[in-house]
């Protein structure tokens, strides 16, 4: 016998995907926005959110909404129907413009990981606002805990078609040859390695008897960081050095993801590098591991003596200052960090 009242209590009428069509017909498709970071290495950080949700609802059409410079990580992400990025105005009036572009849809789920009041201005079914913070915890548990999924999500990094051919253009190496990848800059000098010392280890790294012997280097960083990165890439070989700076984040997401190994300083670079999938070791010092560390089953991160409230808490510390405070980061701690990470990759399964 028909009954009307368990119909409209059944999970599959009170399920995200219904739509106000007759029950026959297709059910639309989950319309989600995510409002999410402008930094680099924050948007990479919470893409596994949007990967989780692509596995978890098929079809789903995504709306995200970033910073110019996480932009281009996102283009690839299945279900994109928009990408929106936000361009800093100002008394904040880029916000009205975001809510302007937003307010006529009706959200499925909203993920406003800014915490802004955007996300909770807009008609939405399901929202999840980012307003609150745990430094105990790696962010990447912190965003799991958002939507309440354990294990968390890991970052993941979609490389197109047209990356991974261009990528494939870029790295030449010889069948069967290695690629160690670097990335010598940050955001701030006070996180940046010297040059010298990642020239030295990449030297005891790719020199006889080194754990990558022979290997190709690839130095990869912004292209308005050339300076910066110029004193490691002149001191490679000339027929083993790969000049990738000032790539596309999806080009230089797909050439890491050719690599052997990876290491870096604390940067957007190294979670990239972490999310290919590419063993990755972080050289951390004023900036803590534990919260910041790349993330993944073959990531590994080796800081400075000093711990990192140490540093940002000495009575001379200034953070407008571009001098180096990872000088506390020996070549032999960082290369001993390195052989032990590739030691557990080549043992791993």
């Amino acid at each position: 016998m028909f009954n009307a009242q368990a119909v409209a209590e059944s999970q599959f009428v009170m399920h995200p995907l219904y739509c106000r069509e007759p029950l026959h017909r297709k059910l639309a498709p989950l319309k989600i926005l995510f409002i999410t970071a402008t930094r680099i290495g924050d948007a990479v950080l919470l893409s596994g959110l949007v990967a989780h949700l692509a596995e978890k609802y098929p079809g789903a059409r995504f709306t995200i909404a970033c910073g110019a410079p996480a932009a281009p990580l996102f283009e690839a992400v299945p279900g994109l129907e928009r990408l929106i990025v936000i361009e800093k105005q100002r008394f904040h009036s880029h916000w009205l413009s975001l809510w302007a572009d937003c307010i006529t849809t009706r959200w499925d789920r909203v993920y406003d990981l800014r915490g802004s009041m955007i996300g909770r201005l807009l008609v939405a079914r399901n929202r999840h606002i980012g307003d609150y913070r745990d430094d105990s915890i790696h962010r990447v548990e912190e965003l799991g805990r958002l939507i309440g999924v354990s294990p968390p999500p890991s970052p993941r990094i979609w490389v197109s078609d047209e990356a991974a051919a261009a990528a494939e253009a870029l790295v030449l190496v010889p069948p069967g040859g290695r690629v160690l990848a670097v990335g010598p800059t940050a955001n701030w000098g006070g996180k940046q390695w010297p040059a010298d010392r990642f020239a030295a280890l990449i030297r005891r790294a790719t020199d006889p008897g080194g754990i990558l012997d022979g290997a190709h280097v690839a130095v990869l960083c912004a292209g308005s960081e050339r300076e910066m990165a110029a004193p490691v890439l002149n001191a490679l070989p000339d027929d083993r050095r790969i000049d990738l700076i000032g790539q596309t984040l999806p080009v230089a997401a797909a050439c890491i993801e050719r690599a052997s190994l990876y290491v870096g300083n604390d940067s957007g670079l190294m979670h990239i590098a972490a999310a290919t999938g590419t063993p990755t070791l972080g050289l951390f010092g004023p900036s803590p591991e534990t919260r910041y560390g790349p993330w993944g089953p073959y990531c590994a991160a080796v800081r400075t003596v000093e711990g990192f409230k140490e540093l940002v808490l000495a009575p001379d510390f200034d953070h407008l200052s571009q001098k180096s405070l990872m000088t506390g980061l020996s070549v032999d701690m960082a290369y001993e960090a390195l052989a032990n990470l590739y030691a557990s990759v080549k043992d791993s399964p």
